[in-house]
């Protein structure tokens, strides 16, 4: 059941985030969940997939979905249609970049680029031996997106999408100290994802500004659609600027503890239908039947 003392409003347009949230603990999508959305989506109620993942690895989750939506993804730094339109980029500036690198040479390590391409060499890292352990399943399913470039600058020649650090918990809370105290701290963006269960984290970097409640406010403007009629469902630290925009923000019943303390709305979890039973009474106003 939904804890909340908060009506739902009339929702236009909903902020989806993926891992943690519209896919559970076996990374699908249940029945319930997804029966949800097409109804919502029925209704006339937009919605928009808001993930860290980047676009070509979230592309294969929106389209189970069955039916047409935007992607916001990279945690707000690239917004797509499924058919491949781009909406707007906000990316790293390459001297940006380079000068991280140089400061974070301790994580070199842990260190991944991305960059907005197809194919090979759209993630870029020297080598998997302080990676492999932590994020195995994730460079299995993105091996084809894989370059190996030594030294990991040289791969800049263009602007990155972002900089990543990927590791254990304790080892990315090192990394975020360093972040602080960097002396680009005022030129980029600093997020994290952590998982505790599989003892991950991952901090992305990305350009001055730029986050998934960026991209979803400028994704509302340009869509005429009010804050207070915005949805968003979410789980985890890199959700926080999202959820603080929309007009009607839930988090999911295995948020992180940061997220609880906020007096947002929570649902289930999300081996629980957390999405279905956050929609259940948008849907019970808007008059859907199950």
């Amino acid at each position: 059941m939904l804890k909340s003392t908060v009506a739902p409003p009339s929702i236009r347009l909903l902020a989806l985030d993926i891992d943690g949230t519209l896919l559970n603990s076996q990374f699908t999508i249940s029945d319930i969940d997804l029966s949800a959305l097409r109804r919502a989506y029925t209704t006339g109620i937009e919605i928009a997939l808001v993930t860290g993942r980047r676009h070509d690895f979230a592309l294969p989750i929106a389209q189970q979905l069955g039916f047409d939506l935007w992607l916001i993804s990279s945690n707000g730094a690239i917004t797509r249609s499924l058919a491949g339109e781009t909406f707007y980029r906000d990316l790293l500036p390459a001297q940006v970049c380079r000068e991280l690198c140089q400061a974070m040479l301790e994580f070199r390590g842990n260190t991944v680029l991305t960059f907005d391409k197809p194919g090979k060499g759209s993630i870029v890292l020297e080598n998997m031996n302080e990676l492999e352990n932590s994020i195995r399943r994730w460079l299995e399913k993105n091996l084809q997106y894989i370059d190996f470039v030594v030294p990991v600058e040289d791969a800049l020649v263009t602007d990155p999408v972002q900089a990543m650090f990927c590791g254990p918990i304790s080892r990315m809370h090192e990394a975020l100290a360093a972040l602080e105290n960097c002396h680009l701290a005022e030129e980029i963006t600093v997020l994290r994802t952590e998982y505790p269960l599989r003892d991950l984290s991952i901090v992305d970097v990305l350009n001055k500004g730029c986050s998934k409640g960026h991209a979803l406010e400028r994704w509302a403007a340009f869509r005429g659609i009010p804050r207070e009629q915005v949805m968003a469902i979410g789980d985890n630290y890199n959700d926080i600027e999202m959820l603080a925009f929309a007009g009607y923000p839930v988090i999911m019943g295995n948020a992180s503890e940061e997220l609880r303390g906020r007096g947002w709305t929570v649902t289930r979890s999300n081996d629980q239908n957390g999405v279905a039973a956050a929609l259940e009474p948008v849907l019970a106003r808007a008059g859907v039947e199950r």
